[in-house]
């Protein structure tokens, strides 16, 4: 996952859990739409960090001396 997926999931993440947009009732008496938006609000943000801290573990300094 990147940035994208990650924005992506945080922005459906908040719209469930605020309840900006009226899902019909048949999938609000199968789903917990609050729940399922903590979670994805959780996995966004994991997806927006992930990426960040592995790219400061993978860059390293290397220097080449050459002797002759």
């Amino acid at each position: 996952m990147g940035f994208g997926a990650g924005v992506i999931l945080l922005v459906v993440g908040l719209v469930l859990v605020t309840g900006a947009v009226d899902l019909p009732q048949s999938i609000d008496d199968v789903i917990a739409t609050g729940t399922v938006g903590w979670i994805c609000v959780v996995v966004g943000i994991v997806a927006l960090l992930l990426p960040l801290l592995i790219s400061r573990r993978s860059r390293t300094h290397v220097e080449e001396r050459h002797y002759n």
